[in-house]
């Protein structure tokens, strides 16, 4: 007789886990990204700033995304958006910067979209293509501002600290690899758009697909326990 509550205690912890793990999946894809994440520096590539909408009722409407003016690139252009319409600005440089055999006195500073909208439990992808990437650095952050339909304006700003727990909205990042690193790879100006499932939504994808085989794991020690408790009885 004491199986029962000791099965009936395993299939609740069972389906608590479940529901943490999904739990992470969700909260790991609801950040703006940028993708892909490495880029090789010195290169052109084309990033995709991925905007998923985690509101529960209230559709995203503007995003605005600021390039980092410590590192001005000479070459910006934004792919056409069915629904939405881009707004590129450009500032003025606090000093010229040599691009293309020429100097380069201003550059742009922040991309804007609007006209569009995403639903809640919808994302949108925004792309851009960039260069040439600095040599400089290993890491380019965009921060990004997403605008809702009631208002609400969420600024993904916060930069990612080395060993400390992920901010609570960070801002969207390109890690920079040396040039020829085998890592990068294909990732230039030609790749493709993300048509197929990209890294982040796989590991959603697995992370929600363990958190369900979790719960119906512990449905089946439940109702084992269950069963075998009746037949004793």
């Amino acid at each position: 007789m004491p199986f029962v509550p000791h099965a009936r205690r395993l299939g609740a912890l069972a389906a608590l886990s479940a529901a943490s793990v999904l739990g992470l999946a969700t909260a790991a894809s609801a950040h703006v990204t940028a993708n892909p994440k490495t880029a090789e520096q010195g290169s052109y590539t084309k990033v995709a700033f991925r905007v998923p909408n985690e509101h529960g009722n209230a559709s995203t409407t503007k995003l605005v995304i600021h390039l980092p003016v410590e590192h001005p690139l000479a070459s910006v252009s934004v792919r056409p958006l069915p629904g939405w319409t881009a707004k590129v600005e450009k500032s003025k440089l606090p000093e010229p910067m040599k691009a293309h055999g020429g100097e380069l006195t201003e550059a742009v500073t922040t991309i804007t979209w609007t006209g569009g909208k995403i639903e809640p439990g919808q994302f949108q992808e925004f792309d851009v293509s960039m260069g040439p990437l600095p040599a400089d650095t290993d890491q380019m952050m965009f921060k990004a501002d997403q605008t809702y339909s009631n208002g609400e304006v969420v600024k993904w700003e916060e930069a990612p600290a080395d060993g400390a727990a992920e901010p609570e909205h960070p801002a969207p990042s390109l890690r920079l690899l040396p040039k020829g690193d085998a890592q990068t790879a294909g990732l230039t100006a030609n790749v493709k758009p993300t048509a197929e499932a990209a890294p982040d939504d796989g590991t959603a994808r697995l992370l929600g697909g363990i958190g369900i085989a979790a719960g119906v794991i512990g449905i089946g020690v439940g109702g084992y326990g269950l069963t075998r408790a009746r037949s004793r009885s």
